[in-house]
């Protein structure tokens, strides 16, 4: 007892002591910066070491070619999977571009002729799909048109076809009537915009002089609605070219498009420079086809004249 009383006032000193440690300003902020410190030790230093380590990697153990050559230009041009898949893409967006034109015409020249008051409710309505997600849209052609789908089940509830079609997805038609649904707003608006101009006088004179609806819309309506024509048709044409998730979500291996082909070079196969050409060969092609397009359709405007 007299030993256990003897010795407590040491052991009170020493917990007085490491109290008053511990709550030394010091030893507080210590606790509090250390972590702070820590992590943003490791955010500094990381990226200095992996530019260190890809450095040292690309001296000793990578050679890079940095010949010119136009090698790489000759692939992209003649060989036949390259080639198939360009011809393909471009027959595709021409695709697209017509069959969205032709869709969007006859809603556009009714909301502008018919539409009234409720103009702008129907242009509402137009943009209303585009406030989901474009991946979400193309998901839900996929569902659509899937074997257990939407469109097959209603051809088997009226009796058209007697088990699921496997031709509806996973080819070029699907991405064809997937990218059509897509940009169907982005034709249907500059065609609206062109309506909008004609001179209404001008279609009236046309009925006073004997002219039928047909007749006065092929030769009034329609040339002065050109413009719009051929905005919506290159608005549409020149991205679905390169249109990357659509061919790689329904296209499946007959629905293939260029732009998978560059993701590839650029991602597994590791070949930039071969990425970097089809890129440039594309561009360059759709270029000579957007030009093609316009003059086509003026030369057809001065015959129609």
């Amino acid at each position: 007892m007299t030993a256990a009383v003897e010795g407590s006032p040491p052991l009170r000193m020493t917990r007085a002591r490491r109290n008053a440690l511990l709550q030394s300003e010091p030893v507080q902020g210590l606790a509090l910066i250390s972590p702070t410190f820590f992590y943003a030790l490791i955010l500094l230093v990381l990226p200095i070491l992996v530019v260190i380590a890809h450095s040292f990697w690309t001296q000793h153990y990578l050679t890079i070619d940095r010949t010119f050559t136009l090698e790489n230009y000759r692939v992209a041009l003649t060989e036949p999977i390259y080639r198939d898949l360009l011809w393909r893409s471009l027959y595709i967006s021409l695709t697209v571009s017509l069959f969205t034109v032709i869709l969007a015409y006859p809603i556009a020249y009714f909301i502008s002729f018919h539409g009234g008051r409720h103009k702008s409710l129907w242009l509402f309505l137009i943009t209303i799909p585009f406030w989901t997600s474009y991946l979400l849209r193309v998901m839900s052609w996929k569902v659509i048109l899937g074997y257990n789908g939407v469109l097959n089940s209603g051809l088997m509830g009226l009796g058209i076809i007697d088990e699921p079609s496997t031709a509806l997805l996973y080819n070029t038609s699907a991405v064809i009537i997937t990218l059509t649904h897509a940009w169907a707003a982005f034709a249907i608006l500059p065609i609206f915009v062109s309506l909008e101009k004609v001179d209404r006088t001008l279609v009236e004179a046309a009925t006073d002089l004997g002219d039928g609806p047909l007749r006065s819309f092929l030769r009034v309506t329609l040339p002065l609605s050109a413009p719009g024509v051929i905005s919506a048709a290159l608005i549409v044409m020149i991205p679905t070219v390169g249109d990357y998730v659509t061919p790689k979500l329904v296209g499946g291996k007959d629905g293939v498009m260029i732009a998978n082909a560059i993701q590839a070079q650029f991602g597994k196969a590791a070949n930039w420079p071969l990425g970097a050409a089809l890129s440039v060969t594309t561009m360059l092609i759709v270029t000579l086809m957007a030009g093609a397009t316009v003059l086509i359709i003026r030369a057809l405007q001065r015959l129609a004249r």
